[in-house]
């Protein structure tokens, strides 16, 4: 019985110290990951790091001369959160595989992590109704600026 268990403990043993090498290769892969998105109209490219850092913005075709400063902040912040959403799947999808449980532990379980606590529902694509992300509340404000007050019309 003895015999048996030291071979749990070696097979358990063996798949850690597997995991902590995967582990240490997919932080090294990840380390210089980069995500680039453009905003729905065009005129904004965003480029962030792999923790979430704005690396890079372009302004694409001179679209953005014609746009209001409340539209350009939008389109900025548009492109920038989903680069952001990228890097995050990115994140995830590398790390995800390895939080499974050790095989050689019986009823053993694997690690549950809190993926939207920890980046945000937005860019987990856990999107609900009452959750928005800044680009649509810029959005919102930017249709209200268009908008005249006095007669309700857009000013467009």
């Amino acid at each position: 019985m003895n015999e048996g268990i030291n071979q749990q403990i070696a097979e358990a043993m063996a798949h850690l110290e597997a995991t902590q090498a995967a582990v240490a290769k997919a932080e090294a892969g990840l380390r210089n990951a980069t995500a680039t998105a453009r905003s729905r109209d065009r005129a904004v490219e965003a480029t962030v790091g792999a923790q979430g850092q704005l690396t890079g913005v372009k302004f694409l075709d001179s679209k953005y001369q014609g746009m209001t400063a409340t539209q350009l902040a939008a389109s900025m912040m548009e492109a920038a959160e989903q680069a952001r959403t990228k890097v995050t799947r990115q994140v995830m999808d590398t790390f995800g595989p390895l939080m499974g449980a050790n095989p050689a532990i019986p009823g053993g379980r694997g690690i549950e992590l809190d993926w939207a606590g920890i980046f945000g529902a937005d860019a987990v694509g856990g999107r609900g109704g009452a959750a928005r992300s800044a680009g649509d509340r810029l959005r919102d404000e930017i249709h209200e600026d268009d908008t005249d007050t006095s007669t309700g019309r857009s000013r467009a």
